[in-house]
């Protein structure tokens, strides 16, 4: 899948991984359309990378079918996700507990119907913002990981979805397999480990190994829609030192 001039939607894409996934993918001639809430942070990217965008709450239903279906995105990438609110679970309220779960997958199942359900074109791909929280856990972001683990699934269950109705769009997670400085989640990750270990952020990051910036994430991702080794695959790690590696392949 050659990005040049293909329409991708991406939400969340004003800052952090996601800025670092519009820029690639403008980078290899794709046209794209940004979705996210700050108007000034859409106004900003629309003027740097002359992309198209839209102001809107990704957890809003109607809003996800209106865009999909005014767009007819080649690609969809979910990307938008809130910062979760880091603590020990013994210190976490229910609301802190689920914020991750109100937002990133209650966005995920409502863009994940609209695919489905307008649907798009076959051919498309769906791409799920995942995490590596969501093999091993995350135990002071109380439910990240779990969260980060449904989207992964829904990514699964929505392949099975499109097999059954025969629409021919692939579902594909995306899986960060370290934090990233610079960005919402990463910067609160790395606060709260590192102040649980006595040491600071930079130095707890740097436990990752080679950093994967936001723009070489968007690199990442971009090989994974491009190379044709990775069309089938169900879910990819990503990561600075080893790259792109396939942690689950397609259930076909």
């Amino acid at each position: 899948m050659s990005l040049k001039d293909m329409d991708v939607v991406v939400t969340g894409g004003s800052r952090g991984l996601g800025l670092g996934l519009v820029e690639a993918l403008v980078a290899h001639g794709a046209r794209v359309t940004v979705v996210a809430r700050d108007a000034d942070a859409l106004a900003s990217v629309r003027a740097r990378l002359g992309v198209a965008t839209i102001s809107a709450d990704v957890t809003d239903e109607t809003a996800a079918h209106r865009i999909l279906a005014e767009v007819r995105p080649d690609i969809l990438a979910l990307n938008a996700g809130a910062k979760p609110r880091m603590g020990r679970l013994d210190q976490l309220s229910w609301a802190d507990f689920t914020a991750t779960w109100e937002t990133d997958v209650k966005a995920g199942l409502y863009w994940l119907q609209a695919a489905l359900n307008l649907p798009l074109k076959p051919g498309s791909r769906v791409l799920v913002g995942s995490s590596g929280a969501a093999q091993n856990g995350s135990p002071l972001s109380g439910g990240y990981g779990g969260a980060k683990r449904m989207l992964w699934f829904m990514a699964k269950y929505a392949n099975g979805v499109s097999e059954q109705k025969g629409l021919g769009i692939r579902f594909q997670a995306i899986v960060p397999l370290q934090m990233v400085g610079g960005t919402g989640v990463g910067d609160a990750g790395a606060s709260a480990y590192a102040r649980a270990m006595g040491i600071e952020p930079a130095e707890f990051l740097e436990r990752f190994g080679v950093p994967m910036p936001p723009r070489e994430f968007g690199e990442k991702v971009a090989s994974v829609l491009d190379d044709p080794q990775y069309a089938e695959g169900l879910a990819f790690g990503l990561k600075g030192d080893t790259g792109i590696t396939m942690l689950e392949g397609a259930t076909a």
